[in-house]
């Protein structure tokens, strides 16, 4: 008798292609598949990892973390590129002179950009100016800004975990007992 092969481990959990139809975004698949086979850079294929990434793996950079990222030593005439979107920042007044490039930038931070004198390319641009990623800045948001994120982690109510439990709702009645005070068992 043979052996019977085990196929739950088959599936490689890796995307090879964006999970969007969107023919713009698959036109840019194509352009960076081809850059990163063709070119010995590592920055076509993480430009081209982040293409097939989920929204979730592709959070928002705000203009502001933009700004402050930029003003590090040796950036000043660099291009800034973000596989995602980029938005505005009203608590930021004055925005500095930003050469961006992204897959999607909110109305009011590109109009804020363009005034300040900035410049925002698209992708296929980016492709003709710089086929290898030169004097560019690789960025992306933050992914741990998510609200989800603050549910992560050691159990609520464990020895000094700072996780949020999912309550019902925050008031006098909703865990306050076991494990908040002393009278009632131990205190955290």
């Amino acid at each position: 008798m043979g052996i019977d092969i085990r196929h739950n481990k088959d599936r490689k959990v890796k995307r090879t292609e964006p999970k969007s139809n969107d023919p713009y975004l698959r036109l840019l698949v194509k352009l960076y598949r081809f850059l990163a086979r063709r070119t010995e850079a590592k920055f076509n294929r993480i430009i081209l990892k982040r293409l097939f990434m989920s929204k979730n793996n592709r959070p928002p950079l705000s203009v502001s973390r933009l700004a402050r990222h930029m003003k590090k030593a040796g950036r000043d005439k660099k291009r800034a590129v973000v596989v995602g979107t980029i938005t505005d920042d009203p608590r930021l007044f004055q925005i500095p002179k930003l050469d961006v490039c992204a897959l999607h930038v909110t109305a009011p931070a590109r109009a804020r950009i363009l005034k300040a004198g900035g410049q925002i390319i698209t992708f296929d641009q980016l492709a003709q100016k710089s086929p290898k990623g030169q004097n560019t800045v690789l960025l992306q948001g933050p992914r741990k800004a998510r609200k989800a994120y603050r549910h992560f982690g050691p159990a609520p109510g464990v020895p000094h975990s700072h996780t949020k439990p999912y309550v019902h709702s925050k008031g006098r009645k909703f865990e306050r007992a076991r494990g908040r005070r002393k009278s009632r068992g131990y205190k955290n």
